[in-house]
C-alpha cells in the first residue's frame, strides 16, 4: 500500500534533479561495462566492420591502445574476439591451440601494457578458427560433436589462461564443458583464472555483425541451433544455469540482452552468482541505425538500454558501446 492522494504525490520526489538522483533505484557506472574487441593481424591496423558502425578490428598494437584507453575510462575488463585469417582456419580449428595464435599475442600485448589494471576476458569456441565456421568439430553428417569437442575447448582453455587470461569465457554451449575446463585451470595451476559461462546463449538473428567482425559469416554451413537455445524456451535456461553453476561456473551470461531481459531477471532472482548480458553485435547495431535515421537520440538510447540491464539485474554488461558510456558517465 503507498498510501492515497493527495497525502501521497508520487511526483513530489521528481520534481528537482537532486531528488530524482537520491531516489534512484539502479545505478550505472563505467564499472559496470565490459568491452568487447576484435583483434586481427597487422601492424598498426584499424579496419572498420562495415555492419557495425563505430567499431573496428584492431591489430596487436591497437588492442593494446584500447585497453590504455579502457583504464583510464575505469572500464574494468575487455573481452577479446580474433578475427583468424582464411588460410589458419581448418576443420578441427587446431589454431586455437596455437600458443603464438592472435588471441594469445593480443593477451599478452594488454598485459604487457597494463598489467593488473584491466581484466582480460578471452573467448573459448572454435568457430573463430574453423573453416566451417561450426563453434566445435563436426561429424561426416555435419552434426556438431560435443564430448570430441569439449577436449579441444579444454586445450583451447589452457593455451589462453597460460598466455595470461583472466575469464575464460566459453561460449560454445557444449554439455559439460564447465567442469571439464575448471578442473583443468585446477590441475594446471591457476586457480584464480575466472569461468563465465555463455550459460544461456539463444540461436539468434542478433549475432549477424558480429560473424562478420570475426570473419566466420560467409563460412557458416547450416546453423547453431542443436547446441545453441530455442529462443521459445525460458526455463530451460535456468537448467542451463544451474548445471554451470555446479560445475564451477564464477559467472554467467545471457546472450543477446534485450530480447531476453526476462531471462536476466529469472537467473539474478534464481541463483546467487553474477549474471552478465551481452548486449550483441544486432542491438548495437540497431541503436545506431535508429539514431543515424533520427529516431532517437543516440547517446540516451544507449544509456536506457544500459541502465534497463542493470535494472533487470544484470551485474554487467559487455556492449560495443562501453567507451561512449563510459565517457558519457564520467562527465
Amino acid at each position: 500500500m503507498t498510501g492515497t492522494y493527495p497525502a501521497t504525490r508520487l511526483r513530489r520526489s521528481r520534481a528537482t534533479a537532486w531528488s530524482r538522483a537520491m531516489h534512484r533505484e539502479t545505478v550505472l557506472t563505467p564499472a559496470d561495462l565490459i568491452w568487447p574487441l576484435f583483434v586481427t593481424e597487422g601492424q598498426g591496423v584499424e579496419d572498420p566492420v562495415g555492419s557495425l558502425p563505430g567499431v573496428s578490428r584492431w591489430s596487436v598494437d591497437g588492442i593494446a591502445a584500447r585497453a590504455k584507453e579502457a583504464v583510464g575510462l575505469g572500464i574494468p575488463c575487455i573481452a577479446l574476439f580474433p578475427n583468424t585469417p582464411a588460410d589458419k582456419r581448418s576443420d578441427d580449428g587446431a589454431e586455437a591451440l596455437n600458443p603464438d595464435n592472435l588471441m594469445c599475442r593480443a593477451i599478452k600485448a594488454i598485459k604487457d601494457a597494463c598489467g593488473n589494471d584491466i581484466g582480460v576476458l578471452t573467448d573459448v569456441a572454435l568457430d573463430p578458427y574453423t573453416s566451417h565456421g561450426q563453434d566445435g568439430l563436426i561429424d561426416d553428417a555435419g552434426y556438431v560433436v560435443n564430448d570430441d569437442t569439449v577436449a579441444v575447448l579444454v586445450d583451447q582453455a589452457i593455451n589462453q589462461a597460460q598466455a595470461g587470461a583472466d575469464i575464460i569465457a566459453p561460449s560454445d554451449m557444449m554439455d559439460g564443458r564447465i567442469k571439464a575446463i575448471r578442473m583443468a585451470l585446477e590441475m594446471g595451476g591457476h586457480h584464480n583464472v575466472q569461468i563465465m559461462s555463455y550459460a544461456a546463449k539463444y540461436a539468434s538473428a542478433f549475432y549477424g555483425p558480429f560473424r562478420d567482425a570475426v570473419g566466420s559469416g560467409g563460412l557458416l554451413k547450416g546453423d547453431k541451433k542443436t547446441y545453441q537455445m530455442d529462443p521459445a524456451n525460458g526455463d530451460e535456461a535456468l537448467r542451463e544455469v544451474e548445471l554451470d553453476i555446479a560445475e564451477g561456473a564464477d559467472s554467467v551470461m545471457v546472450k543477446p540482452g534485450l530480447p531476453y531481459l526476462d531471462i536476466v531477471r529469472r537467473v539474478h532472482e534464481a541463483f546467487a552468482v553474477p549474471v552478465f548480458a551481452y548486449q550483441v553485435s544486432g542491438e548495437y547495431a540497431m541503436i545506431e541505425a535508429a539514431a543515424a535515421a533520427g529516431a532517437g537520440d543516440r547517446e540516451a538510447l544507449v544509456m536506457e538500454t544500459l541502465l534497463g540491464f542493470r535494472r533487470a539485474g544484470a551485474a554487467g554488461v559487455l556492449t560495443y558501446h562501453a567507451p561512449l558510456a563510459a565517457r558519457l558517465l564520467n562527465g
